[in-house]
């Protein structure tokens, strides 16, 4: 019914402004929209022990999404294993200038430039204590655009111990590309200082959260390899492949509307080989040594499952649960249960 009827109507118009409509019907109105959706799939065969964690089923939504910690709670409730905020960042920001999210559907992609728009950690906080435990929540944090280059890493660390009570995991988001100085972010040497500072706070804690690394897919292989000695160092707790692209390489969109769209992260079926290649790569060059959370490009359980068996244990959705709905999660949940032997009655 979503692809049929729903997705031509909401395609029709300005996609910002579809996120915020479908945000509020969700909200509003999600037990209406469930009775028209497929009863979520729950198996315990669907169950993954991950960094500590036990996850319902190994399917997730994928930061920036949920921005504000708004609508957890309904996500839940449409099968979802997991579900990360975010990007959260000390202060409320605005975000960049409107207009400033494209789809691309002849490639089934869509570039983004929001800035970390987000209602800032206080906000977050206040949502999540309205937690009903449905789920797995991880926190995905990031600095403000304004915060000089010398106070980086105070940012990160302001957003680590607010939510640290409040969400079950962290992601580090130092691979967005539509971030200023976003080339320190992912420098190896920060990294190292980051990671060691967010470490401190955790382990200082009664309880300590997982903590992962967000990287982008147009790292090359030395990079990549620079990833893996930098686990290996620091002993975070695993990474998430990938962020957005900035590559614009192989696309059937016009080089005229690209151009009029200017810069901004692309996600969706253009990125799909390329995650997927790091997530082989870092698997076997680490001999998986550390827990991945696969995404991009996952618009089908073919491509999920590609993931997994590339060496993902988890996988997340986003551009592909706008361009395939929320019947995707259960596809992909009922091609697991069928690899693993048979079917649900």
């Amino acid at each position: 019914m979503y692809k049929s009827l729903i997705r031509p109507i909401l395609f029709r118009f300005d996609p910002e402004a579809v996120h915020h409509f479908t945000f509020s019907m969700l909200k509003n109105f999600g037990f209406v929209t469930r009775l028209f959706l497929p009863k979520p799939i729950e198996d315990k065969r669907l169950e993954r022990e991950v960094f500590g964690l036990k996850f319902k089923n190994p399917v997730g939504l994928a930061a920036g999404f949920d921005k504000n910690a708004v609508l957890f709670n309904e996500l839940a409730d449409l099968g979802f294993g997991f579900v990360e905020i975010g990007t959260v960042t000390p202060k409320a920001q605005a975000g960049n200038p409107k207009k400033r999210l494209f789809r691309l559907i002849e490639d089934g992609g869509i570039i983004n430039r929001m800035g970390f728009n987000n209602d800032g950690l206080e906000a977050a906080i206040e949502k999540l204590k309205g937690n009903k435990g449905k789920i797995i929540i991880g926190g995905n944090i990031g600095k403000n655009t304004d915060t000089a280059p010398d106070q980086y890493t105070n940012d990160y660390l302001q957003c680590f111990e607010g939510l640290h009570p409040h969400v079950d995991y962290f992601v580090l988001n130092v691979s967005c590309p539509n971030v200023g100085s976003h080339a320190k972010l992912e420098d190896v040497e920060y990294l190292r200082e980051l990671i060691t500072e967010v470490k401190k706070i955790n382990l200082s804690k009664s309880v300590q959260k997982p903590i992962l690394l967000k990287i982008a897919p147009d790292l090359n292989d030395r990079q990549l390899d620079e990833i893996i000695d930098l686990i290996a160092e620091t002993k975070i707790d695993g990474v998430i492949v990938s962020n957005t692209s900035v590559n614009r390489e192989g696309l059937k969109t016009s080089p005229e509307i690209l151009a009029q769209i200017g810069n901004g992260g692309l996600s969706g079926k253009p990125i799909r080989e390329r995650s997927t290649r790091m997530i082989r790569y870092l698997s076997e060059k680490s001999n998986r040594a550390f827990p991945i959370i696969g995404v991009g490009g996952i618009h089908s359980a073919k491509d999920a499952i590609e993931k997994l068996d590339a060496g993902a244990s988890l996988v997340q959705l986003y551009t592909g649960f706008i361009y395939e709905g929320p019947e995707l999660i259960n596809d992909i949940n009922r091609e697991i249960i069928k690899r693993a032997g048979r079917l649900p009655r």
